[in-house]
């Protein structure tokens, strides 16, 4: 890094900045990679986010804002003070209970809300999950999914209910309805995120299927309709579903 913040020009233009959304971009280059369980991936994809990191502490660095040893001794000293129940006295009985001590913790150090620490920048859905882990990390949560399962019908019921006027209110009950989806799948160990990007990424795979069974057909998929589409359809994901059997 430090040759090419010197000698290549597009590395020594750099800055926190302009390096921001590719960062992004790697990050989710690095979450497909997890989600398809594709490990050699994965290690580039590791390699390209490093590169960023190390990148970030040079800039810093040339700035006399701080360096890549602070910045390692830094979340070094944040995970020491963090677990006191490895390096001191603290007693816990499970996960859970670090998690708690955790936001305990924060606040501690001076976070004025629990909700303090959510970036306002994350994906909607993945805030969403986040706000209710960290609500549910002092005590504010439901006691079990049926109870939460309850409220999701509730508020299914609400935004059915608003459908039949066309308010804004549909919006807001719609926001509400998967909020609470959201807060189902946590109480169920499922994230929410993960799970609608396998869907996504599902969905794809069969309709990528159905264009190219139609183009060898001679049809165009928007030519076809939707009884032929359904045919298509139900035959990608008996050929999909065959092979990822044979995948694993």
């Amino acid at each position: 890094m430090d040759e090419l913040r010197v000698k290549c020009p597009w590395d020594s233009k750099q800055t926190f900045e302009t390096l921001r959304c590719l960062t992004i971009e790697e990050t989710y280059e690095l979450t497909d990679a997890i989600i398809e369980h594709k490990p050699d991936e994965m290690r580039g994809e590791l390699g390209d986010l490093m590169l960023h990191l190390v990148f970030y502490a040079k800039i810093a660095d040339e700035k006399g804002l701080f360096n890549i040893t602070d910045v390692l001794n830094g979340i070094c000293e944040k995970l020491i003070r963090r677990h006191p129940h490895i390096f001191g006295t603290e007693h816990v009985n499970d996960a859970e209970d670090v998690k708690i001590n955790w936001e305990k913790i924060k606040l501690k150090e001076g976070n004025r809300s629990v909700l303090g620490g959510v970036p306002n920048s994350l994906p909607a859905m993945v805030k969403a999950y986040r706000i209710q882990d960290k609500a549910h990390g002092v005590g504010f949560d439901w006691d079990n999914g049926e109870q939460v399962w309850e409220k999701v019908e509730e508020e299914m019921a609400e935004f059915k209910a608003e459908m039949n006027h066309d308010t804004p209110n549909r919006e807001e009950e719609f926001g509400d309805l998967l909020f609470a989806l959201i807060n189902y799948a946590r109480h169920n160990n499922i994230h929410p995120e993960d799970a609608l990007e396998k869907t996504n990424k599902k969905f794809i795979a069969r309709f990528k299927f159905m264009e190219e069974k139609a183009k060898q057909q001679g049809k165009s998929i928007a030519a076809l309709n939707l009884d032929e589409m359904e045919v298509l359809w139900q035959s990608a994901k008996q050929e999909l579903a065959h092979q990822h059997t044979k995948e694993s």
